[in-house]
């Protein structure tokens, strides 16, 4: 099998073997990058090729050695933009931070060092992880692979697409309403993000802090078990990073579809198979669930009744989250600066930040400064932050009844590059399947189920309660073997 084929947990066993070499996976992806990124451009920047191949060369010669290894040891790795990394600069794909060079590593950085991977470079993605196709990066837009005409999705659209088109085995992204999943939807790829506080934010630059999460892009969930047992965790750095036990994820894939487990009780909210859901991806995910119920598990219908107010509720409060994240980037504190002469402070703040942000930062910027002010918070930020506790209640209840919810994570196929981009509304409402788990802080999954008529992937979302990510990969390996015997995925 040609390396860039193989999975996380193929190139794992290959190396312990001996059948291949850090050395060889690393070149081989190195040329991948080399020879389609040009067109793609899923990358903002890249390791240089001698550096990476000689770090690649040292974890050989301690495997030959029967030195202590990492256990992700000798697999390539990107690392989405608005993650801090001390050896590449990072810029969240904005001119604001364009020669920012962190002094750390983001947490999860720093865990994935220590498995003994290898960072080939930092992805594109929209300016500070606003937007929902990857065509807001100050540096380039990043196509889809399946179709170099249409996004990758957003905001980790980079990511996606460097996993996507076998750049490199797996991907970290952030999801703040559905960046990782969507993207992952679009690509044809798996992405998840963990219960809020499940992954460290220490070192993830802020879009809306209350939502943002790493999360993880990858080819199968048995790889992304993988990389999320390295990367979870407590973090004392980070004050919302939860203390509890990280279970043994990779084990619980293991297990999945053991006799002793049963059928799976699966909900599908019927206000994600209502109006606005187009026949393209409808049809796929239909064909699952009449998969699943041929093989004996539990479907049945479930309601999400605050979803209608669930995308405005998130706007609203992401956006006002921005607006106090992002004050910061001044001029004078952090980021750039924009050229003299001014006529005084005040003038050179507003020429720093009019230049260095995209229109997309700069709306919700002031979105988020309009909620916020004297007269309008209780209107708005006020009552959004009440919805999002009714939608949290709404999955308590849900999860009496079921193990996790089914449904649709776009309501269309990957657009085409430009289709959306002038009108916002429209670009918001293709998140509008996603942001609900992002609103009560749950593990969502994003598996690829299946192809439109145009040869483009379709993906489905699995939401489990807090903290069960080891049941909702299990049940996630579950499905993707419905969807694998089916022959969904490979129908194109």
């Amino acid at each position: 099998m040609n390396l860039i084929d193989m999975t996380v947990r193929d190139l794992l066993a290959a190396l312990a073997e001996g059948s291949v070499t850090s050395a060889q996976i690393t070149d081989a992806c190195l040329k991948r990058i080399a020879a389609t990124d040009g067109e793609i451009h899923a990358f903002v920047s890249t390791a240089d090729a001698s550096a990476a191949l000689a770090a690649a060369e040292r974890i050989d010669a301690r495997r030959q050695k029967g030195g202590p290894l990492g256990p992700l040891a000798g697999l390539p790795v990107a690392i989405k933009d608005n993650l801090c990394t001390t050896d590449f600069a990072t810029t969240c794909s904005s001119k604001m931070l364009e020669s920012f060079r962190p002094p750390y590593d983001a947490t999860c950085v720093r865990h994935l060092r220590a498995a003994d991977t290898i960072l080939l470079g930092k992805t594109n993605m929209d300016e500070f992880a606003m937007g929902s196709s990857t065509e807001n990066s100050a540096f380039a837009i990043t196509r889809n692979p399946h179709d170099l005409s249409r996004v990758p999705g957003g905001t980790s659209g980079g990511s996606a697409a460097a996993v996507a088109a076998k750049m490199v085995p797996f991907a970290i992204g952030s999801d703040t309403g559905g960046s990782v999943r969507q993207p992952a939807a679009f690509c044809g790829v798996v992405g998840m993000k963990p219960t809020y506080g499940r992954i460290s934010r220490y070192g993830l630059i802020a879009y809306a802090s209350s939502f943002d999460q790493v999360g993880i892009l990858a080819r199968s969930v048995d790889d992304t078990a993988l990389v999320l047992q390295q990367i979870a965790g407590h973090d004392p750095l980070d004050s919302t990073s939860l203390n509890a036990p990280v279970p043994d994820y990779v084990a619980a894939v293991k297990a999945a579809g053991d006799a002793k487990d049963g059928p799976l009780r699966i909900g599908l909210p019927r206000e994600y198979f209502a109006e606005g859901l187009s026949d393209e991806v409808r049809r796929p995910i239909e064909s699952l669930i009449a998969a699943l119920k041929a093989e004996g598990h539990t479907v049945g219908e479930t309601s999400l009744p605050h979803t209608e107010f669930a995308l405005p509720a998130y706007y609203i409060l992401t956006c006002a989250e921005a607006s106090s994240n992002l004050a910061r980037y001044d001029g004078v504190k952090y980021g750039y600066r924009a050229q003299g002469p001014f006529t005084g402070i005040i003038d050179m703040m507003m020429r720093s930040r009019t230049e260095g942000f995209g229109k997309e930062v700069q709306r919700r910027i002031l979105l988020g400064t309009y909620v916020l002010s004297a007269g309008y918070f209780d209107a708005y930020y006020r009552r959004a932050s009440k919805v999002r506790r009714l939608v949290a209640n709404d999955f308590t209840k849900a999860f009496t009844e079921f193990d996790c919810l089914l449904h649709p994570i776009t309501p269309t196929p990957a657009f085409k590059i430009g289709e959306k981009k002038d009108d916002p509304i429209t670009m918001y409402l293709s998140d509008i399947y996603s942001v609900i788990a992002n609103l009560a802080g749950l593990p969502a999954i994003s598996l690829p189920c299946g192809w439109s008529s145009d040869k483009l992937p379709i993906g489905v979302q699995l939401i489990g309660p807090a903290l069960s990510e080891g049941r909702l990969l299990a049940a996630a390996s579950r499905v993707e073997q419905t969807i694998s015997r089916s022959g969904l995925w490979k129908q194109r």
